[in-house]
């Protein structure tokens, strides 16, 4: 499998697949030296943590022909003051670029977008790649997902492994987190934190990534490349996984011809099935909301 940008999060993607023990990875990346040095380090880690994987650095994409999958992470990251949206015009050059060199010598792979801002960029690899919305899609729900039920095991005095949460819509501040659909230890959110505390970890979820930006004067990379991994674990494993992933919406969930995060089946053949929740009308009303925000984004590419 190949992950494209050897940055924080693509090096942090290839090292938990690494981990996985379960395929080789190449680390492709235009930067020389980067992406050969980010692959001899984690080489070099197997040893001591007991893992097989041979993980390549190259500069070139001979080496990833064959892929069942391909992990784009290429582009600029985000800087502190800088919205998603600025990133459109420069990511969307880089990201129309890598793909269609990845689906050259990859042509049966599946695509998983990871580069901001996250919906558009969808966008651009498919409308490249001309591939069935089944193999194109976004990694966006799970790290999302995976925020909102950090503060939630924070809140309750909960291990993070007894959390159920979902978080739909656009990858960004209009996000919807479905408290309706959350529980800890199967026991409903809402009956053991106060709604004003719901609200707030809604918000800091939200604005998560804005978050992280501050801190580190760049974007986060842990979270996303561990999130981005788990989708490759449910292709490569063909383990039918209910995830929350920005998928091309045909009418599901009142949203036509625009990606979005929904809950789908995820295996072998890429998204399965697009499985609709009953929403209630505040959510179905801020997922809406959040689709109006994504379409905005999108209509400023050229692609």
């Amino acid at each position: 499998m190949t992950v494209v940008g050897a940055g924080n999060v693509g090096a942090t993607c290839a090292q938990v697949l690494a981990l996985r023990d379960y395929a080789d990875v190449v680390v492709v990346d235009i930067k020389e030296g980067l992406p050969q040095g980010k692959a001899l380090d984690i080489n070099q880690m197997a040893p001591v943590l007991g893992y097989e994987p041979n993980v390549v650095g190259t500069n070139g994409y001979e080496e990833t022909a064959g892929s069942e999958v391909v992990v784009i992470t290429a582009g600029l990251p985000r800087q502190p003051g800088m919205s998603r949206d600025d990133l459109v015009s420069t990511n969307e050059k880089i990201v129309k670029s890598v793909t269609e060199e990845a689906i050259q010598h990859s042509p049966d792979a599946v695509l998983i977008v990871v580069s901001n801002p996250l919906d558009a960029m969808c966008h651009v690899a498919k409308n490249v790649s001309a591939w069935p919305k089944e193999r194109v899609f976004g990694m966006a729900g799970i790290l999302d997902t995976a925020r909102f039920s950090t503060f939630i095991a924070w809140e309750t005095g909960s291990s993070a492994k007894d959390v159920t949460a979902m978080v739909l819509g656009g990858h960004g501040d209009q996000m919807v987190p479905v408290v309706s659909a959350t529980t800890v230890g199967g026991v409903p959110l809402t009956k053991l934190v106060p709604q004003d505390r719901i609200d707030a970890m809604v918000e800091r979820t939200a604005k998560g990534g804005g978050e992280l930006v501050n801190l580190l004067g760049t974007s986060a990379w842990y979270a996303p490349g561990a999130a981005a991994a788990q989708l490759v674990d449910a292709i490569v494993l063909d383990e039918k996984r209910l995830l929350p992933c920005t998928a091309y919406l045909e009418g599901e969930y009142g949203i036509s011809d625009l990606y979005m995060g929904v809950p789908v089946k995820l295996g072998a053949a890429g998204i399965e099935e697009i499985v609709q929740l009953d929403l209630s009308d505040e959510e179905q009303g801020q997922l809406r909301t959040s689709a109006e925000a994504v379409r905005e984004v999108v209509g400023v590419l050229t692609t």
